[in-house]
């Protein structure tokens, strides 16, 4: 067994049995359901204003953009990862201006600074967050190619967003939430599914689990200080992100744009297996289906040590993506290097 596989078992099976001893009284006394946000406010029209994005329930967007709004080259619009928010694409949208593109990023309703925050908003009304942005997006530039990236869970989103994914020009995938339930332990899914019906108020954080998502010690120290960074998260809320990752699972087949997958061999986040299942599951046709396994990387690979490199890589695929990406850790996914890895 790979070592990292077993470390983080060992992390997780006491938390499973704590939690399963907790819920035992709970579930004698009966069963609730998991809580999703209250309605946002009055429909209306989606729109953009200044630093926000408006949806059709009333929602409010908090949007962020680094680059020339007057004349980009190329769109991206990028999804950020679980109790993350927009400026996790600092970095990156600045590295990628330099490079005549302008990336627009969002928190996503939950997280961030909009509103209930920490409560999940429901994959479907992320999902249609998603399609609803990125035709803004083409009615504002129109004319200009428009890629999708994602970051963590926002991978998974913008799997599980079919609709938005087929219309766009490509779609970058970093260290996508993938860990669905049938690549999980099932005490796992079990832990989850009772917890989710019985006490989906209960907050957990990652402390004590000993698992870092980047090299990046610097890094890790500001996000954790980070006013708008969730440290603790409902159940229901875990139990609502492993639902879109079921379904970007289950979308995965069906993917038929250009589409660069990034992972890191270091990713304590997201188990190899979730990866390599997700490998398997996206056809072959798949047109320009693209692989980078960063032997130095971790979870947040923009925000790593190396993040230039995979930040170097982004930009040449956006640019052309049949082009050589610089870094050189591209696999095929046939190849021996991504098997013996995926053998653990």
């Amino acid at each position: 067994m790979n070592p990292r596989v077993q470390h983080r078992r060992s992390l997780r099976y006491p938390i499973e049995r704590l939690l399963l001893h907790l819920l035992f009284p709970a579930l004698i006394s009966g069963c609730v359901a998991p809580q999703l946000q209250d309605p946002a406010g009055e429909p209306g029209s989606a729109r953009i204003d200044t630093e926000v994005a408006i949806m059709t329930d009333g929602y409010r967007l908090p949007l962020r953009h680094w680059g020339d709004a007057s004349r980009p080259k190329i769109l991206v619009l990028a999804l950020h990862g679980f109790n993350d928010y927009g400026n996790a694409f600092a970095g990156l949208g600045r590295f990628l201006a330099s490079q005549g593109v302008l990336t627009y990023a969002y928190d996503q309703r939950g997280f961030g600074a909009t509103d209930q925050r920490g409560r999940w908003g429901g994959e479907e009304r992320m999902i249609a967050d998603l399609e609803m942005l990125a035709e803004l997006l083409r009615e504002r530039h129109p004319g200009i190619p428009l890629f999708l990236l994602g970051e963590s869970m926002g991978g998974a989103v913008v799997i599980a967003g079919a609709d938005a994914v087929t219309r766009a020009n490509g779609i970058i995938l970093i260290a996508p939430a993938v860990w669905s339930r049938d690549t999980m332990n099932p005490i796992q899914s079990l832990v989850l599914e009772v917890a989710a019906h019985t006490v989906p108020w209960l907050e957990l954080s990652g402390r004590g689990l000993d698992i870092r998502p980047s090299d990046n010690l610097d890094m890790l120290h500001a996000f954790s200080a980070d006013p708008l960074v969730i440290k603790a998260t409902r159940i229901d809320a875990l139990w609502g992100l492993t639902n879109v990752m079921d379904q970007a699972m289950a979308e995965a087949g069906g993917l038929s744009v250009p589409t660069l997958l990034l992972y890191g061999e270091h990713d304590e986040i997201i188990p190899e297996n979730a990866f390599c299942a997700l490998v398997n599951r996206i056809p072959e046709r798949t047109q320009g289906f693209r692989i980078i396994l960063y032997r130095k990387g971790w979870h947040m690979l923009t925000r790593d040590l190396q993040g230039e490199r995979v930040m170097a890589d982004i930009a040449a695929w956006l640019r052309d993506q049949d082009a050589r990406l610089p870094s050189g850790e591209e696999v095929e996914p046939d190849s021996r290097r991504l098997r013996r890895f995926c053998r653990g």
